[in-house]
């Protein structure tokens, strides 16, 4: 039977119901550190740490009664200064460095020898599966832990994000320290809380929101910056600050205090004051979470302020815009009657110098043929004309601003109408070489609009393109009907208007620079009177420029809205 124990590989022993050891095979000597003669004979106790011989002993005698094998692990790690005999001499084991710690467990059996029970117990190494539950527990734990961060952060970054909302939807100073303010002392959990703006040039903080219940106000206090240089040096250099109050405050008593710069790109605009019971203290994810806040709060802040600057600077251009309507409107309405009598004393002279010089056969004449007097009249004439025309472009503009402009409404018959209007053009094209062409359909829809505005647009948009065409080139004009609007074209050949110009070309007083091939000139509030005229027929005007030529689209209803 010995021989056929030694065989087995793993470690085993046997032993008597009063616990001395009568065999172990060489792998359980060698697991134990000692020689089998050093083991048989003797109990646990003789060769064993007490702890490990305590725990063994137990294992065995339960199994004796109950015959119910224990699975707890017994670690087994002897070194060489553990291997003694009985007598307490070093014992005739082998050499050896320390070994490493191993745990087992055993598996029991009763057998009887000489008539008497006995344990055998076959011993299995777990250390590895040990090893492997130890670290599946830990990664257990890890995990969890990563969990409870990781929701945690999720928690946080939708704070973050319904904060960072509602503080980048407001455009007012106080509404946003005050959203800040509140979410935080929510989300935190934190007894109270104050917000700051700086006046760095007056070097003074000054309280513009809190939440503090219990606690007298601080809104509205104004701190030196040079009376508490410690702490505000820091968060001017953007560094925040979490201590603990030495001096117990009246009211407050002592408390732990958090601080935050309210910081951009562009420097800092705050602070942002966090304040709860003495001991307590913020986690590195609650303080990103305010610095990130207080960051957004930064960025809000610049944005209000810059709207508030634009505000401001509206503002101010629409009233320097009302001073200059106003002026011009006054200017128009004392310059009309001068104006307007020297049209008639210019009419009075023309009959006197027709009666007396012939004047109508005189202009009839190639101006560089005509006579001194002819072409000083005709002069005077063309530029009483022109300021004339200036002061009711300008009259005219100031009414369509105001609102003022009258309109009647009534059927227009393009097909006889518009022809007579174009034909009114031909002399001045046919003299400056220019083809002038007009198209409408034989089937129009009926219009229904103000005759005088549709006349004066169009007129001024053939005026302009008489004057900006330059010789062998052409302009036509057509018409087209829709089911609800009419569209009207301009188009001349020979000229292009950039595509940043085409931007401006309808503001007052702008005229194109180098595009007047004729210089003749002008006030540049032609295409603005236009545009004025057709947005108060409830219409729209479009401009296209390429490939040479540019076209002038102006769409009106067939009926006008506030009728249809």
């Amino acid at each position: 039977m010995s021989d056929l124990l030694s065989a087995i590989a793993q470690p085993l022993y046997i032993k008597t119901a009063q616990h001395e050891w009568i065999y172990v095979n060489d792998a359980g000597a060698a697991l134990l550190g000692l020689t089998a003669d050093a083991i048989v004979g003797r109990t646990e106790a003789d060769f064993l740490p007490q702890q490990l011989a305590q725990q063994l002993k137990q294992q065995d005698a339960t199994f004796f009664a109950t015959q119910q094998n224990i699975t707890v692990p017994l670690v087994f790690s002897k070194t060489l200064g553990d291997r003694l005999s009985v007598t307490g001499h070093e014992s005739d084991a082998p050499q050896a460095g320390p070994q490493e710690a191993r745990q087992v467990i055993g598996q029991r059996q009763i057998i009887e020898l000489e008539g008497q029970p006995a344990l055998i117990n076959t011993l299995q190494d777990v250390t590895e599966l040990a090893r492997t539950q130890q670290a599946n527990a830990t990664l257990q734990q890890e995990l969890q832990a990563n969990r409870a961060e990781l929701k945690t952060a999720l928690k946080l970054e939708s704070t973050l994000k319904r904060i960072t909302d509602r503080v980048r939807d407001s455009l007012d100073e106080q509404h946003i320290l005050q959203t800040a303010v509140e979410a935080l002392v929510d989300v935190l959990n934190i007894k109270a809380a104050n917000t700051a703006l700086y006046d760095l040039e007056q070097g003074t903080s000054t309280v513009y929101y809190e939440c503090s219940a219990g606690y007298s106000s601080m809104r509205g206090r104004v701190s030196q910056m040079e009376a508490y240089s410690e702490v505000y040096d820091q968060l001017l250099h953007g560094d925040y600050l979490q201590f603990c109050s030495i001096v117990p405050h009246p009211e407050r008593g002592r408390v732990s205090m958090f601080a935050a710069p309210i910081l951009d790109d562009r420097g800092v605009l705050g602070d942002l004051w966090l304040i709860d019971d003495v001991g307590e203290s913020l986690a590195e994810l609650d303080i990103r979470l305010v610095q990130q806040v207080t960051n957004q709060c930064a960025i809000a802040i610049r944005q209000a302020r810059l709207y508030q600057e634009s505000q401001s600077q509206v503002r101010e251009l629409e009233r320097v815009n009302t001073l200059k309507d106003d002026f011009l409107s006054t200017v128009s309405h004392e310059l009309r009657t001068p104006v307007t009598s020297m049209r008639v004393a210019l009419q009075l002279l023309g009959v006197t110098l027709n009666q007396e010089y012939d004047l109508d056969q005189e202009l009839a004449k190639p101006q560089l043929e005509q006579g001194r007097i002819a072409r000083y009249y005709r002069i005077l004439k063309e530029e009483c004309e022109r300021e004339i025309s200036l002061i009711n472009d300008l009259l005219d503009l100031q009414r369509l601003d105001v609102g003022n402009h009258p309109m009647l409404l009534q059927p227009i018959d393009l097909p006889n109408w518009l022809p007579n209007l174009v034909n009114s053009f031909k002399p001045r094209a046919n003299s400056r070489e220019q083809m002038l062409s007009l198209t409408v359909p034989e089937a129009l829809p009926e219009l229904i609009s103000d005759l005088a505005s549709i006349e004066r647009v169009l007129a001024e948009l053939i005026n302009n393109a008489c004057k900006y065409t330059p010789p062998a080139h052409s302009i036509h004009i057509a018409v087209a009907g829709g089911q609800s609007m009419m569209r009207f074209s301009v188009v001349n050949t020979g000229v292009e208007i950039a595509e940043k110009e085409r931007q401006r070309i309808f503001d007052k007083f702008y005229r194109v620079p180098s595009a007047d091939p004729w210089k003749q000139g002008g006030t540049g509030l032609g295409l603005a009177l236009v545009q004025k005229l057709v947005s108060h027929l409830d219409g729209n005007i479009y401009v296209e420029s390429s490939h040479n030529q540019t076209a002038f689209i102006v769409e009106i209803p067939l009926v006008p809205l506030d009728q249809s």
